[in-house]
């Protein structure tokens, strides 16, 4: 679940899926939604990542979203970010990477990583137990 604030600083809440990335929580969506203008705007936010059953587990993150879309990024730096997001959201690799890119590009795909000032959740503990293997 993916945060963001609207014009009148009341929240926006959005189901995504999520990957580890960077330090920080990736992201796939799409410049079309407010979520992204909203971003666009301010870019603090925060996602919920939840286990499966939801009860074994959450990790909240809060920080800042880092974009990269078709306003600040050539079209091949765009296109490698948001291979990289299908790639890691998915777990597998495209059949036809030439279309896959095609339609990305039609619906205005945007990579964006969240970066946690802060992390908390039920699910801390775990979290940091793995990192620190």
């Amino acid at each position: 679940m993916l945060t963001s604030f609207r014009r009148n600083g009341m929240p926006q809440l959005s189901i995504v899926t999520v990957y580890p990335r960077d330090g920080g929580v990736g992201i796939s969506i799409t410049e079309t939604r407010a979520k992204f203008k909203n971003l666009l705007r301010d870019p603090r936010c925060s996602v919920l990542v939840s286990h499966v059953d939801w009860w074994s587990g959450f990790l909240v993150f809060e920080g800042t979203a880092e974009m990269i879309h078709s306003g600040n990024a050539d079209p091949e730096t765009l296109r490698i970010a948001r291979r990289h997001i299908f790639s890691a959201t998915t777990r597998r690799r495209s059949r036809d990477w030439d279309e896959y890119d095609r339609i990305t590009n039609e619906d205005k795909r945007v990579a964006m990583i969240v970066r946690p000032a802060h992390i908390y959740g039920s699910a801390l503990a775990r979290m940091q137990a793995a990192l620190a293997k």
